[in-house]
């Protein structure tokens, strides 16, 4: 790609409407010095601000207005490549970004940043995009993780260094290290910028990844309450907070968070992101009613703009989720496949969720033609995915696979068989976390398997398992429904009153009255 190019992809992006229009809204405080003239300085500051809550579009504008007013500031083309890097939580970026970006920081090059500060920072981001059609992404992640914490110790005043350094810790953490090293190294660092830089947007926002994880929840609490009103005009600081909220089964707390961010001026990811963690909130409470409503929402939208794999992700889990958390096995077995325009193809791991539900859902109904069906598409899924080094994503589709095979052979009378399976299944998915993109599985594979034991008559056992799900996915309403079944049927009365109680009064709000809640009413009036 030439540099007139560049030139003309940049201009294309200037869009100083948009940069207008949030010209004086709220995004936070940053501090990061330049070389670059001080007419910009502040501006340049906005649009920091506005990458660290992932408001690409705006953040964007904002660093091309710079650019064009100051052509010798190198780091506005920095900044333009920082944010096609995208979500890094849902990464890899697709092709265009890579290219796009490349082209970012050859320009950004060009100007000839004038401090050797600000030649590293861009050092620093050409190692994630040079040669990525060669080199695989993980590499490039964890170089560029590597160089910005070479860079934030070559510069130890620099908070801005650190935070994207934690950030970048963050980002290439495995879904494997249960000690949280590197989470919990990157809170380390943000927790001490936070302390002197109350308004930073980038350090709520990154603290809160770095606590979403079941055992260190808690800690994030303090930074989900306070970052939507650190950046109330970002759309996706409205939304982060839900992430700690769901953890701890906060579902009021979720359901506020994004109907603001869904409500807010955002692209499709934005909005369909803090969709799917509405819908999930609205039927952990029994609102199945306002659930329904999000799916209608959904299915308003009159074209989907496809940015990569979270848009399809969303359009899947909405849907699914409606079917399997009312446990309507049925609906599940009837779902298909949202707008044919929509190119699932291309996002295996999307795909995925939905024809999970279905073959989950024909299973549970007694189709077990149907349910095999989704089983093979599942493998071919996770093949696909195999194939394309998404090893992640890979291992989630094959233990959707092993869960949908294990209620095929309950159904086919294989009830040994079937434990075994969905007790492997369980145990995979207990080494992985889940991925950021998801407020939770859309059924998890611990509680599928409390609920197969309680259907095999073995209570006990079953109560054993919803309790240990519990503990990883807190407050869900048919984690309490079956705990509390379960112990009803061993003769537990008080952990099966506490049980019941606590759907009670998770359900105090509920829109529909759900079997489970009028079952509870009826065991607690006893």
């Amino acid at each position: 790609m030439t540099f007139r190019t560049v030139a003309l992809s940049l201009s294309l992006l200037v869009a100083l409407g948009a940069a207008g229009t949030v010209a004086q809204e709220k995004v936070g405080t940053v501090h990061f010095a330049t070389s670059c003239s001080a007419a910009v300085q502040s501006d340049f500051e906005r649009a920091v601000a506005m990458l660290h809550s992932f408001w690409f579009s705006a953040s964007t504008a904002a660093f091309t207005a710079v650019a064009q007013a100051d052509p010798a500031c190198g780091m506005a083309y920095w900044g333009v490549a920082m944010n096609l890097l995208g979500n890094p939580f849902a990464w890899p970026p697709s092709p265009k970004g890579l290219a796009d970006g490349w082209a970012a920081v050859e320009r950004a090059k060009a100007a000839v940043a004038k401090t050797q500060r600000e030649r590293d920072y861009i050092a620093a981001i050409e190692t994630f995009y040079k040669d990525a059609d060669k080199v695989d992404h993980r590499t490039r992640a964890v170089a560029y993780r590597q160089a910005m914490e070479q860079l934030s110790a070559r510069y130890p005043d620099d908070r801005e260094a650190a935070v994207f350094y934690a950030l970048a810790l963050n980002a290439t953490a495995l879904p494997t290290d249960k000690t949280y090293a590197d989470q919990l190294k990157a809170a380390s660092i943000l927790e001490k910028v936070f302390a002197v830089e109350p308004q930073h947007p980038g350090v709520a926002h990154y603290l809160i990844h770095s606590y979403d994880y079941p055992p260190i929840a808690e800690k994030g609490l303090n930074a989900a309450r306070r970052y939507a009103s650190i950046a109330p005009a970002a759309p996706h600081a409205l939304h982060m907070p839900s992430h700690i909220f769901t953890r701890r089964g906060y579902w009021q707390e979720s359901i506020d968070a994004n109907r603001a961010s869904a409500s807010s001026v955002g692209s499709h990811f934005d909005q369909l992101h803090a969709l799917d963690y509405l819908t999930y909130a609205h039927l952990q409470m029994g609102q199945d009613a306002a659930a329904k409503r999000v799916m209608d929402q959904v299915s308003e939208i009159p074209k989907v703009t496809v940015e990569h794999f979270v848009t399809g992700f969303a359009l899947a889990t909405i849907p699914s989720r409606y079917a399997l958390e009312r446990g309507r096995w049925a609906d599940a077995a009837r779902l298909e496949l949202f707008g044919k325009e929509f190119p699932w193809g291309r996002f295996p791991q999307s795909e995925a969720q939905l024809v999970f539900a279905r073959g989950l859902g024909a299973a549970r109904s007694g189709d077990v033609v149907s349910a095999r069906r989704d089983v093979d598409r599942l493998g071919a899924l996770r093949d696909a995915l195999a194939a394309a080094k998404v090893g992640y994503w890979a291992e989630q589709v094959d233990i959707q696979r092993q869960v949908v095979s294990a209620w095929v052979a309950r159904a086919e009378g294989r009830k040994d068989e079937a434990l075994a399976l969905l007790r492997a299944a369980a145990d995979r998915g207990d080494a992985t976390e889940k991925h950021p993109v998801t407020p939770g599985p859309l059924a998890p594979a611990r509680e599928l398997l409390a609920e197969l034991l309680l259907d095999a008559n073995e209570p006990a056992q079953a109560l054993r398992e919803f309790e240990a799900s519990m503990r990883v996915e807190p407050n869900r309403f048919r984690g309490l429904y079956g705990a509390a079944r379960a112990a009803e049927l061993t003769g537990d009365r008080t952990k099966a009153r506490t049980y019941y109680s606590q759907l009670m009064s998770l359900g105090e709000k509920a829109d529909t009255e759900r079997p489970e809640l009028r079952q509870a009413k009826a065991y607690l009036g006893k």
